[in-house]
């Protein structure tokens, strides 16, 4: 199986330091510093790339027990809210919020948030991310109608 990689490189200082990360497939190369991690700066943060990961990873997983169960998504569109805060034992991410659409034609919603529900728990991301408390809201844009 295929070993993914990325890397990261940082300069200086914490508070006055930079950085980039960069994924190993190239797709991806972005800045990095204290002020887009810890405040509203412009750039990236580990827990933005987390969450897209998450948000990847849950939506190909969505989608795969959608069609094994016999209902062939149109679109999946899912946000992964990354919460990066401050604790007593210092800073952490505390929680991940994953909300997800699904255009799904002839499902009913029961079934389209019991197979959401199951991709959060099994997706691979979700899965080394367990320490974690994840929720998750699943809205059905189109599926059975009456």
């Amino acid at each position: 199986m295929p070993v993914r990689t990325a890397e990261a490189r940082w300069q200086r200082s914490l508070q006055d330091g930079s950085g980039t990360m960069r994924l190993g497939s190239g797709a991806f190369e972005g800045s990095y510093s204290f002020k887009s991690r810890m405040e509203d700066g412009p750039g990236t943060n580990p827990e933005e790339l987390i969450g897209a990961a998450h948000a990847g990873c849950f939506s190909m997983a969505f989608a795969n027990g959608l069609s094994q169960a016999g209902h062939k998504p149109q679109e999946i569109r899912t946000t992964a809210s990354v919460h990066f805060d401050k604790t007593e034992q210092g800073w952490g991410i505390t929680r991940i919020e994953l909300a997800t659409e699904g255009n799904v034609p002839g499902i009913d919603e029961t079934t389209f948030k019991r197979l959401a529900d199951d991709a959060k728990k099994n997706c691979p991301v979700s899965k080394a991310l367990a320490a974690t408390p994840i929720t998750l809201t699943a809205t059905l844009k189109s599926g059975v109608t009456a």
